[in-house]
């Protein structure tokens, strides 16, 4: 176990040198004086199954296809992790909002039409649902604006972000026990992570579903609101995080979501580099712009 941490230690190390020369003026937040926080839109590539937009420093990603509640079929899955990662290399972009269009459904699970006609061969060589990986890559924080269900791959999807947002109308769940499988987008991972061992098995086991009153209580979602609020809340959440430093943002959140991957200590110590590299000689290489 020694030798574990050593290792990791070693390679974090590497990790953390790199890290201070990337800091430049030129990589920082915005300013006041060119951050734009109205919410004028300009659209991205143009896709089938989403929407990408870009308000102001915020891109947002809506899921279009209310008629089939928003389902996650691997056309949804490519045309988000595009998305994502177009706003990931645009400099002006400091945090991204996925949503569902619609009232009905943030995503309502995986496209079963689409899963049902494929054999375990085809599922295992064409890598099926692997692609939501590319997700966790991003370094710009991941805001998850939940209106309606967020079923099966939905509340997986949902738990994927950083943050979850949720409207009064919000339900989630992983009912995959009531098709004869198990979550397979992280639900078995990352629920119990959220809300506990035995709240996730329970969820898990008999398909139940929570409120976002539930969701509130047990630290799944950080705020409930009314569902016409929803994403005004979001984009002003997002905005806030965008107008800080983003490459800061971005290692604060690489070590929250690395406290889920090591113990404690292994967490601590590379806290403590990545808060080195930000300084030096007691400056502060990176300023949050006013």
């Amino acid at each position: 176990m020694a030798a574990y941490g050593l290792l990791h230690h070693a390679s974090w190390l590497s990790r953390c040198a790199a890290i201070a020369p990337a800091f430049k003026v030129s990589q920082l937040g915005t300013n006041a004086a060119t951050r734009h926080h109205g919410l004028a839109t300009r659209s991205s590539a143009s896709y089938d199954a989403i929407r990408s937009e870009t308000e102001g420093s915020v891109g947002v990603i809506t899921i279009s296809k209310p008629k089939a509640l928003n389902a996650l079929s691997s056309q949804v899955m490519k045309e988000i992790v595009l998305a994502a990662q177009e706003h990931q290399n645009d400099e002006s972009v400091g945090a991204i909002i996925i949503t569902g269009e619609g009232t009905k459904a943030f995503a309502a699970g995986a496209d079963i039409k689409e899963m049902t006609s494929q054999s375990y061969s085809q599922a295992y060589n064409e890598r099926l649902l692997e692609g939501w990986r590319q997700l966790q890559q991003l370094q710009k924080p991941l805001i998850a604006a939940v209106n309606g269900y967020a079923l099966g791959g939905g509340c997986e999807l949902a738990m994927m972000c950083d943050i979850i947002l949720a409207s009064k109308t919000a339900a989630f769940g992983q009912p995959e026990i009531q098709l004869g499988v198990i979550p397979g987008m992280g639900g078995t991972q990352r629920l119990i992570r959220a809300v506990g061992k035995s709240k996730a098995m329970e969820m898990i086991l008999t398909g139940d579903r929570i409120n976002a009153d539930e969701a509130l209580r047990l630290g799944l979602v950080s705020s409930v609101v009314e569902p016409d609020q929803l994403m005004s809340h979001a984009v002003a959440l997002a905005q806030k995080i965008a107008g800080h430093s983003h490459p800061v943002v971005a290692k604060a959140k690489e070590c929250v979501s690395m406290a889920e991957e090591v113990g404690l200590t292994s967490g601590l110590a590379y806290e403590r580099y990545v808060r080195y590299a930000l300084s030096c000689n007691g400056r502060r290489v990176c300023f949050c712009p006013s």
